[in-house]
């Protein structure tokens, strides 16, 4: 399951029919009308990340990391989220809640001293 916003859903319902219109049988495609490994994919994500002047590359699997740490640190309930995570129980989502503690507690040491006491 891939999440995306509502408001994405009638972009993609465009480009779905543009593909089938030009006889494509996949969501996306190489310009040689085959499906794009997970190879591929990655190396797109590198040209990409590169392009951006980003210092790390980007996996598919650090892109879907983030976006689950940054839905738990938006307050969603791991019950919304574990559809999205490709994880089988919950329990695997601490990881996650993990992470956003760490960040919380970075934060928290970066504010506190500015505390009006």
């Amino acid at each position: 399951m891939v999440p995306f916003p509502v408001g994405f859903r009638e972009t993609l319902a465009l480009h779905v029919r543009q593909r089938q219109q030009q006889g494509g049988s996949y969501l996306f495609e190489s310009s040689w009308k085959r499906r794009y490994s997970d190879q591929g994919i990655r190396r797109m994500l590198e040209r990409y990340t590169a392009l951006a002047g980003m210092e790390r590359t980007i996996s598919p699997y650090k892109l879907r990391h983030f976006l689950l740490t940054w839905l738990k640190k938006q307050g969603i309930d791991d019950a919304l989220i574990q559809p999205y995570s490709g994880h089988a129980s919950r329990k695997s989502l601490e990881v996650y809640s993990r992470l956003a503690l760490g960040e919380a507690q970075q934060e928290y040491e970066r504010v506190i001293p500015r505390f009006p006491v």
